[in-house]
């Protein structure tokens, strides 16, 4: 059966409630698309009014992160049931803006998908390689100890349902894409960790996104690739060129 494509907005920190709304409100004609899953992940304070204002429309919504606790103290830290319970369906997990500069690392990241699971949620689960990893051949190695490292001890019906986002560093946010045999590469070595991990029934069922400077002149043609199934957008995501991302045929 083939993979239904999902293409995620990431908005990183960028709108204001009233912006989120302003937004959504333009691009909900442009990315009708019953052929892909369509995801906007936004920052924590649009999420509600985002929820509200992508009723009636093929959008869901989804979170930049989360905490790997139910509760506590954890000043600024937001729990998964307070996702849920503001209708909140995907979140990013991992992202390596995330691991950058707030030191989140792959046990971290394990945490956190094994909690949104717990609660119901798909994660997004990031990876890539930095431009000194690519330039030392050593990029299939590095992700692959990210994808096994993220996915332990997650069952091979929980892992069916996730998401791996594979993000080249030195392609986020540069205007640098990887090339689509580049990017099919990865996405194909990750399957093929999957498969290694779990089962063949289990790498065919999950959907693997390219993010890294997508936009609405190389979708396509990234899209195509056949172990490519959607991709995580960034600053496209946040102009009208996404639904033209979303609408790639």
């Amino acid at each position: 059966m083939a993979r239904k494509k999902i293409i995620a907005g990431n908005w990183k920190m960028n709108k204001t409630p009233t912006e989120a709304v302003a937004l959504i409100e333009e691009l909900k004609p442009l990315v009708a698309n019953d052929e892909a899953d369509v995801v906007f992940c936004v920052p924590a304070i649009d999420i509600i009014p985002a929820v509200e204002a992508v009723k009636g429309s093929n959008i869901r919504i989804g979170a930049e992160n989360m905490y790997f606790e139910e509760s506590g103290a954890y000043t600024g830290e937001i729990a998964p049931a307070m996702l849920c319970d503001a209708g909140v369906e995907y979140v990013v997990l991992g992202h390596s803006e995330r691991r950058e500069y707030f030191a989140e690392t792959d046990e971290t990241v394990n945490k956190k998908v094994k909690k949104a699971f717990e609660h119901g949620l798909t994660p997004i689960i990031c990876c890539g390689e930095s431009l000194t990893q690519r330039k030392q051949g050593i990029y299939i190695e590095w992700i692959r100890m990210q994808i096994k490292i993220a996915f332990q001890d997650v069952t091979a019906e929980q892992a069916k349902k996730a998401v791996i986002a594979y993000e080249p560093i030195w392609a986020i946010g540069t205007g640098e894409t990887a090339t689509a045999e580049q990017a099919q590469e990865v996405c194909a070595a990750i399957r093929g960790c999957i498969r290694e991990i779990y089962d063949e029934d289990t790498a065919e069922a999950i959907r693997i996104q390219y993010g890294g400077s997508v936009n609405a002149g190389n979708a396509a043609e990234l899209f195509s690739k056949p172990d490519i199934d959607g991709g995580l957008v960034g600053g496209a995501s946040l102009k009208a060129d996404f639904g033209k991302i979303v609408n790639y045929k």
